[in-house]
């Protein structure tokens, strides 16, 4: 995409408001920050709320805005650029759906949302996972995620305006890509990519559309200490097609800038890889890690 393309899908980014799940940090928080920096505004949802203040402060200074509110607004703040709003993917139905109503009543609208609150979990085989942490892996990724889907689109619906509902899944979730030792969050991230096939089918006659990423090992503050072993670039230098692991800005970011803009008004039910190869089938005979 030349220049022009870029300032022309960034133009058409303005103005939005984009619901991220998971923001306090990670990729959550690069989202949030990369959507503000293109003229959205930003509803930020997750647990540690000190977190979700501090980036709603950052993004406030980035668009010259006020100081963001937590948990609600007036009439006045329409047009606050930040708005921080506690959120438990893992509680119940009514609990999601009334944080949602909370954004939703503060700008009018949500045009866009970013179901990125997940957990990984520990590592175990299958035989020794306890069934706890897989409740808690597959209640917090697959069930949260369709339960924020569910209360965004509902009201995306009744206002007719359309929409976009990218979800962020993993290459963990793809046939090429199974994680041993990652039984339930697999199988969390497998659900996410049928679910996004089922809701872009059936949200459609509403002009809203649902795509997933399934993104590979990315840079972030989460795993910033791990890109730091000269073992895990050697891996990617023998593992990796492109030879390295990715950046979150721009080269994941700029898939779900393409996602939510009106560029994309005929994309829905994709499940968009970046991994730079790294799941692709094959192995490399010439040299062994």
């Amino acid at each position: 995409m030349g220049r022009k393309g870029v300032d022309s899908l960034e133009k058409g980014l303005e103005g939005k408001v984009v619901l991220v799940t998971g923001a306090s940090s990670g990729l959550g928080r690069e989202f949030a920050l990369s959507f503000a920096r293109r003229g959205c505004n930003i509803v930020a949802t997750a647990r540690r709320t000190q977190l979700l203040i501090s980036l709603c402060q950052d993004i406030d200074k980035l668009n010259n805005s006020a100081p963001a509110s937590l948990q609600g607004c007036s009439n006045s703040r329409l047009l606050v650029k930040a708005l921080a709003v506690k959120l438990d993917v893992s509680q119940s139905d009514a609990v999601v759906d009334a944080a949602v109503g909370i954004a939703w009543q503060c700008f009018g609208r949500i045009d866009v949302l970013i179901n990125n609150a997940g957990f990984r979990g520990n590592v175990n085989s299958s035989l020794d996972l306890k069934e706890d942490e897989w409740n808690k892996v597959i209640t917090t990724n697959l069930r949260g995620t369709w339960l924020v889907s569910k209360a965004v689109g509902k009201r995306m619906r009744e206002a007719k305006r359309g929409g976009s509902i990218i979800n962020i899944s993993s290459i963990g979730g793809l046939p090429r890509g199974e994680l041993p030792g990652g039984i339930a969050y697999s199988a969390s991230k497998a659900g996410i990519n049928a679910m996004t096939k089922i809701m872009a089918l059936e949200l459609g006659m509403y002009n809203i559309r649902v795509n997933a990423v399934a993104p590979g090992l990315f840079r972030s503050e989460i795993t910033a200490g791990l890109m730091e072993k000269d073992w895990l670039n050697t891996v990617a230098r023998k593992i990796v097609p492109l030879q390295t692991w990715g950046e979150i800005e721009p080269t994941l970011t700029s898939t779900l800038h393409l996602l939510a803009s009106d560029t994309s008004a005929y994309t829905t039910g994709n499940i968009v890889i970046i991994d730079g190869g790294q799941s692709l089938p094959g192995v490399p005979l010439y040299s062994s890690l």
